[in-house]
């Protein structure tokens, strides 16, 4: 049930800032089919529980008319803070110059605080219009009353009332002192606006945090510092679960500007969010603290991943996917299909290990002072970030004060804390205040990966080229692995992204998964575990339309079957949806032949190509949205390859904020195509081998294509735009790749030694057709500069 509370006599309207005016609270129940969302629990370690859920959302608006919203999810570059004032605005009939943001702290009364999992809009989009609805219908009430007149005479636009009848007015700010004092409507009898009368919504708005950013003085992780700071740089054993055995700290300790070598301890994996552990060089300045690091002398004892290789894990995992898993989907008998097939395609699937390779790496800065701690960091989820530093340091969470910073990205890393566990450990191992800084090769060699991935799939056509048999098999270590040992299965919530939701109507599948036990510290990555399974799903049925010899959009339209929505209970599937329910957010196989016939029209699909050129799509569902994407590849016969055009399709349902779907659109595309070139992590003896953007490449800006993204019309609720659109970059350009040159890639990052001397597949263009653009290789530019 969703409950909104008048706060303005309380202590809380002191604390967000305000001394007098209007506030109001908004309560609302994970269960709440407004909200559609059930939080998932997110262990520090086993037995950790979150916070309950109380006060999430307040709007305030002061004597002088003045609104504040308060916004409890961080922001990192995905215009939170302005798409959540767009719908606020749009819904108290505001004037957009009249409101201000303000960031909340990590606390347990906003509820959900997580930024990630393109969620912030899908759970507080309802709750947004409800506190806002709720203000204005006040001031309406409050007009009303001064007037002495029927509130359905009055009307609240551009933040003043009008009294319709008489067209008397009143701006907002004469009508708070009464309004303050008046009930709150039941949320039940609450008239939301129509669409009509939204001038913020679907419309193009600046950011409300240009300006400021524009001028530098917005302030990301990097930025705070603190009068009397120190510097940490911390030297971590090379192999996860690994430990200090000894050390001498004199040569770190002879270095200029360095004052302390302090050893945090080991925490044994799993470690969850909390520090790997290591030698911590504190000085008066970063360079001092780098340096002094440079000198120390340890011998690590490496513990038991010291093995782990990925050439011999990936054999390992090949061996599993060729043998039965455990089956979790499972429709006809695919064995008696299979075996009576016409025609049998078989692919096998590789994708490494990924990091986070954030713009910003780890950073925070902590202050430990009459035993209370605060720290200000670049975190997803402030709030559990307060609730890991209460259990890691024995505090009361009263104790501690979290607060976020504007993150330079995010991508599911900042959502982990080891790196503000230490800040707040050296803080009050200290007595001082610290800021721990993670360098590039920190970042990358101590980081939390993605699972390495390796799949089959199995697939059988008849002699008319119908599909008649699917099977998929999986095989990844467990993101459960991180947080509890001898989790060598993965769980429902991490098959659900793109293995068990597939959605092609074969009559004969089969979804089973292998165990691979974890070597490594793993943890969500953007896109999720859709970015390898999608690559997998979305590059198969290509080839399964390939070997029946039918056009791959043609064919992939004809096998989504639809319309209809796939009802994964009834099919005995343990289907968690991406924590939303299914009767609000079903897998709805019409969505999907919508994007993809959207894209074939915009893409001038079936137009004839240039030699050594290709066209390849894929079409997926991911975190409750739909994207399609269509590549248009040029192959040279040297194996480079270049990329005259992408168009990328998305429906995230009702669009708030155009602006910035279109700008999460094109950084889509750039990291999808750095996920298909360039991400790989190489582990050998337990240890990462990459160690900064000379081995493990971006994207740059020399490989940008033409871009031409199309936002779908949608009347469905608002979902997630950051996310979903990336895992069909790798398919779609590996089957464009194969549309060109007959060269199947099924190993990621592709290998452009494969494509050398490869023939020209793609017909000839008719007289008249565009000319061939300019090959840009796509290899790194050369070495990236180390910070």
């Amino acid at each position: 049930m969703t409950r909104i509370v008048n706060l303005s006599r309380r202590k809380l309207l002191k604390a967000i800032g305000g001394g007098s005016g209007l506030v109001l609270g908004v309560y609302f129940s994970a269960t709440d089919r407004a909200s559609a969302i059930e939080e998932p629990a997110r262990p520090l370690r086993a037995g950790f529980e979150p916070g309950q859920l109380s006060p999430n959302v307040f709007v305030a608006m002061d004597p002088t008319g003045q609104v504040t919203l308060t916004v409890s999810r961080p922001e990192m570059g995905q215009g939170i803070r302005t798409t959540f004032a767009m719908i606020m605005a749009d819904e108290l009939a505001a004037a957009w110059p009249r409101i201000v943001v303000r960031q909340s702290d990590g606390d347990a009364k906003y509820g959900d605080q997580i930024t990630d999992a393109s969620r912030s809009i899908l759970i507080m989009e309802r709750p947004l219009r409800l506190a806002a609805a709720s203000v204005r219908q006040m001031l309406e009430a409050a007009a009303a009353q001064t007037w002495r007149a029927l509130i359905a005479d009055c009307r609240a636009v551009d933040h003043e009332v009008i009294h319709v009848p008489t067209a008397r007015v009143l701006p907002y700010a004469q009508l708070v002192k009464t309004a303050m004092n008046l009930p709150v409507p039941n949320p039940d009898k609450l008239r939301l606006r129509d669409s009509s009368s939204r001038r913020y919504i679907g419309h193009a708005i600046p950011s409300i945090d240009m300006g400021a950013m524009l001028k530098g003085k917005t302030p990301f992780g990097a930025d705070v510092t603190l009068p009397g700071i120190k510097y940490a740089s911390i030297e971590r054993c090379p192999v996860y679960g690994g430990k200090v055995k000894n050390f001498d700290p004199a040569g770190a300790m002879a270095v200029r500007g360095v004052e302390k070598v302090i050893e945090i301890p080991a925490n044994p994996a799993p470690s969850g969010h909390l520090p790997l552990g290591g030698i911590a060089v504190i000085a008066s300045n970063s360079w001092a603290a780098f340096q002094g690091r440079k000198k120390l002398k340890i011998e690590w004892d490496l513990g038991s991943n010291a093995s782990h290789d990925t050439t011999a894990y990936r054999a390992e995992m090949q061996a599993t996917a060729r043998r039965t898993g455990k089956s979790v989907r499972t429709l006809g008998n695919f064995e008696s299909a299979y075996a009576g097939a016409a025609i049998r395609v078989v692919g096998e699937y590789f994708v490494p290990y990924q990091t986070h390779a954030t713009m910003e790496p780890p950073v925070a800065v902590a202050a430990f002072e009459n035993s209370k701690l605060i720290v200000m960091a670049p975190t997803q989820s402030p709030q559990t970030a307060r609730a890991v530093l209460a259990q890691y340091l024995d505090l009361k969470e009263a104790d501690i004060v979290v607060r976020p910073t504007f993150l330079g990205n995010g991508f599911g890393r900042k959502a982990l804390h080891d790196y503000i566990c230490e800040a707040g450990w050296l803080a009050k191992a200290t007595n001082g205040r610290i800021k721990v800084v993670w360098t590039r090769e920190d970042d990358i060699k101590h980081g939390y990966y993605q699972p390495i991935c390796f799949q089959r799939l199995d697939g059988g056509l008849d002699k008319n080229g119908v599909p008649i048999a699917w099977r998929h098999r999986t095989v990844f270590p467990s993101l459960a692995s991180t947080f509890h040992a001898d989790q060598v299965l993965p769980d429902a919530a991490q098959l659900g992204q793109g293995f068990v939701d597939m959605p092609y109507a074969i009559p004969n599948l089969r979804c089973e998964v292998g165990a691979a036990p974890a070597h490594m510290r793993l943890g969500p990555g953007r896109g999720g575990l859709n970015m390898a399974h999608t690559f997998a799903m979305c590059s198969f049925i290509d080839e399964l339309a390939s070997a029946a010899g039918k056009d791959p959009a043609n064919f992939l339209f004809t096998y989504y079957a639809g319309p209809k929505k796939i009802d994964m209970k009834a099919l005995g599937v343990d289907y968690p949806n991406y924590s939303a329910l299914i009767e609000d957010y079903p897998l709805d196989v019409g969505r999907l032949q919508n994007v993809l016939q959207f894209a074939m029209d915009r893409a001038s699909w079936g137009d004839p190509l240039l030699p050594r050129q290709g066209r390849g799509l894929a079409v997926h569902r991911s975190f409750l949205s739909y994207a399609a994407a269509i590549i248009v590849v040029t192959v040279a016969e040297n194996g480079q390859i270049s990329i005259p055009r992408i168009d990328l399709v998305i429906d995230c349902g009702q669009v708030i904020n155009p602006d910035r779907v279109k700008a999460l659109m094109e950084d889509s595309i750039m990291y999808g195509l750095g996920f298909a070139l360039y991400g790989e992590v190489t582990v050998k003896n337990g240890a990462v081998e990459q160690r900064n953007f000379d081995d493990y490449p971006v994207a740059r800006a020399v490989i940008t294509p033409e871009m031409h993204i199309h936002v779908v019309p949608s009347g469905h609720p608002p979902t997630g735009a950051g996310d979903p659109a990336v895992p069909v970059i790798a398919p779609a350009l590996c089957n464009a790749i194969f549309a060109a040159t007959g060269k199947r890639i099924r190993t990621l990052p592709i290998d452009l030694n494969l494509l050398k001397d490869a023939p020209a597949t793609a017909p000839v263009p008719t007289a008249g057709a565009p000319a061939a653009p300019t090959a840009i290789p796509l290899t790194p530019a050369g070495p990236a500069p180390k910070n």
